[in-house]
């Protein structure tokens, strides 16, 4: 039985992007991504569950930010996916203030529904998955002096992307995440939003957020040196799945308030995933992404 099962589950459960990326990965790593996988979509679903009260939600964020904080202090936790992450914190040395920023970004989401500015999306962003990014290449045993820029603007870029995937989504909730002084800049609404109206306002919105996520994208492959970027295949390869997501939206001209998702088919996600193993084979020295790859 592997010493990360229940992380296991959960990650094979969830079969997201980041999920598929760990394929590349050694064993060790593999399971160390998996314990800290499944510990942040265990807290971003304890946030999104539409059975509980903010209360309730925060209270269940509470226990899991205090579980979290004993295995940090190398003290026995209770929850099951914690206990899995413990060993991973202390061998790859992960920093307890990058995992309580995530529990942090899980209470904004409960109270806050509108981003004022730039400043504040990116505060935001930073907290639910730039730590997230920091977090990961520190298991991925990135340890240059470029980690943090790397982590942080891959983060941005990642979240940005999903951000304009999900406008339609979000909005059924209630939420915009598009910085509101940028909507007032082009004359857009939250009414406007909220009804799914689509206007020429609305896609120079939707172009403004492309392009802020452009130069995330720019700005993590370039501190990605030759000698590490095997280290980094699977967050290469995960970039590399949301740069063909952020295309396609602009391939259809910014529609992310339709009912249809914008997302890759499976047969695209393995191709992705087969040309990431092959630049990996060849040690090839250049990012699958940003405007190269235009």
């Amino acid at each position: 039985m592997s010493q990360v099962q229940a992380s296991k589950n959960v990650t094979k459960k969830s079969a997201s992007n980041l999920a598929l990326a760990f394929v590349l990965l050694p064993k060790h790593k593999k399971e160390a991504m998996c314990a800290l996988y499944a510990f942040c979509r265990e807290v971003d679903d304890v946030a999104d569950s539409e059975e509980h009260s903010v209360e309730e939600k925060r209270v269940e964020l509470k226990r899991w930010r205090e579980d979290l904080q004993r295995a940090c202090q190398d003290e026995e936790p209770n929850i099951p996916i914690v206990k899995e992450l413990k060993p991973v914190i202390h061998e790859c040395d992960l920093p307890a203030e990058h995992l309580e920023a995530l529990i942090d970004g899980m209470e904004m989401d409960l109270t806050k529904a509108r981003y004022d500015s730039w400043d504040d999306l990116a505060n935001y962003c930073y907290h639910v998955a730039s730590v997230v990014g920091l977090l990961s290449v520190k298991v991925f045993g990135y340890n240059h002096s470029s980690l943090d820029d790397y982590g942080y603007h891959l983060g941005q870029a990642l979240q940005l992307t999903n951000i304009l995937r999900d406008v339609r989504v979000d909005a059924e909730k209630g939420r915009i995440y598009l910085p509101q002084d940028l909507l007032r800049k082009h004359g857009v609404s939250d009414d406007d939003i909220l009804n799914y109206r689509f206007t020429p306002d609305f896609r120079a919105v939707a172009k403004a957020v492309a392009e802020r996520a452009r130069g995330h994208y720019r700005s993590a492959s370039q501190y990605v040196y030759p000698d590490k970027r095997r280290l980094l295949v699977a967050s290469e390869m995960m970039a590399s799945v949301y740069w063909r997501i952020l295309l396609k939206i602009e391939k259809s001209d910014y529609q992310v308030l339709s009912p249809k998702l914008t997302k890759l088919t499976k047969a695209h996600k393995l191709g992705i995933l087969a040309r990431s193993a092959v630049r990996y084979w060849l040690n090839i020295n250049s990012s699958d992404y940003g405007p190269r790859q235009l």
